[in-house]
């Protein structure tokens, strides 16, 4: 694996993944081709009770490739990405998300999708897809099912950043820690002493009872959403026009069309 790396803890029951590229931990297409092998040969291990994500260095991640945005890779990116969600839903492992640094667009997407979500101070979050002339379809699912709508749309529609204590002011994160440090010592302690006591295949039951509806909204609108990326928005001009100035590290110039 290029671009992430996985380690088994606590004899064998939880798979740590690192996402890790050198710098910001983008989720290019290395990386998701990454994720899906190890998601793929979790299927056939009854053993693991908690998948655990974090980020390499001092960032989660920034989130998916802009440069893989443009119009003429949106549709493969987006496929790529959104069947993360669906592998992480048809394994109904419990999953957690170790934040410090940025946890920004697809980044955040990929943290939302976990069942635990915890930070330290370092830690930044948003979705600012908007800011790109673009939205982001996981994230539209995601945070009105777990921050309720006004809390979401705000995020949603401004592209604003907000940092730990915020994010658990409105829900998102199950607690913030001090620093990385501290994330990790107490964490562990939480893993010992909630997850590994319990049956592994009844955590994958209780996973998937709990997230009955949530899983159900996941499945029956993400496709839906992923046309409307690829079919209906990237045929405007304004959406080609943000990722294509981006790429080009200058201000859009918007037709508002």
């Amino acid at each position: 694996m290029e671009k992430i790396s996985l380690e088994f803890t606590h004899e064998g029951a939880v798979a740590k993944i690192t996402l890790n590229d050198g710098k910001g931990n983008v989720l290019d297409a290395i990386m998701m081709n990454d994720l899906h092998t190890v998601f793929n040969d979790f299927k056939t291990n009854n053993n693991i009770k908690l998948i655990t994500f974090e980020g390499a260095g001092k960032h989660f991640s920034f989130g998916a490739s802009v440069p893989e945005h443009t119009k003429e890779h949106a549709g493969k990116m987006l496929d790529s990405f959104h069947k993360l969600f669906y592998e992480l839903i048809d394994l109904s492992i419990p999953t957690m998300a170790k934040i410090s640094g940025q946890c920004l667009g697809g980044g955040m997407e990929l943290a939302l999708i976990c069942n635990f979500l915890f930070a330290d101070k370092s830690a930044k979050f948003g979705q600012p897809e908007i800011i790109l002339g673009v939205f982001a379809p996981p994230a539209s699912l995601l945070l009105p099912l777990k921050i309720g709508w006004t809390k979401a749309e705000d995020l949603l529609l401004t592209g604003k950043i907000i940092n730990a204590e915020e994010a658990k002011a409105l829900g998102l994160l199950n607690d913030v820690f001090e620093d990385i440090e501290t994330m990790g010592t107490t964490l562990n302690e939480w893993i010992e002493k909630n997850i590994i006591p319990k049956s592994a295949s009844s955590l994958r039951y209780a996973v998937k009872a709990a997230r009955i509806r949530f899983n159900d909204v996941v499945k029956t609108s993400l496709p839906k959403l992923e046309q409307m990326y690829i079919n209906e928005l990237m045929e405007t001009e304004d959406a080609n026009e943000g990722i294509n100035a981006f790429c080009e590290k200058r201000s859009p110039v918007w037709k508002n069309r």
